[in-house]
């Protein structure tokens, strides 16, 4: 295995669990209820949510290759963490990501599992809009992981 397919194989690992880690452990109940409100309220709780989960990222990255002896490129983890930022904050702005489903033709997937207008009838995880959105961080964080090695 080249280096660059093990600092790959490490960075996803890492990044993966980091993910799952902050955005469901380490998010606030304040920032998972504001993050997609608009305007500033929602902009900031969005910006605190992704200062923290790209914070939790780093350290589980930096973690990760302090236990393997990796040498990880500082331009490199610099260009990751940014693009993932970013992408994640698009993501979790709500609005962004709903309008790319529904230009897709996965808006009625989106809606699957939401409760219906005027009734709080179906809170849970499980809907569409869970799984497109938990999708997407996935997907970049390949992207990420591709990025720093």
């Amino acid at each position: 295995m080249t280096d660059s397919a093990v600092v790959f194989t490490v960075a996803f690992a890492a990044l993966y669990a980091a993910h799952a880690v902050a955005d469901h452990w380490v998010q606030t109940d304040h920032q998972a209820r504001r993050k997609g409100l608009p305007g500033w309220p929602g902009r900031i709780a969005c910006a605190r949510h992704v200062a923290t989960y790209t914070l939790t990222g780093a350290v589980f990255l930096l973690a990760g290759a302090f236990v393997t002896g990796l040498h990880l490129s500082p331009a490199g983890v610099a260009a990751g963490l940014t693009v993932n930022a970013a992408s994640h904050y698009i993501a979790d702005r709500r609005t962004p990501l709903r309008r790319l489903a529904e230009l897709v033709g996965k808006g009625p997937f989106w809606q699957l599992g939401a409760p219906r207008p005027g009734r709080d009838d179906n809170p849970n995880l499980g809907t569409g809009a869970y799984a497109l959105d938990q999708s997407w961080h996935i997907g970049w964080l390949f992207i990420t992981a591709l990025l720093i090695a």
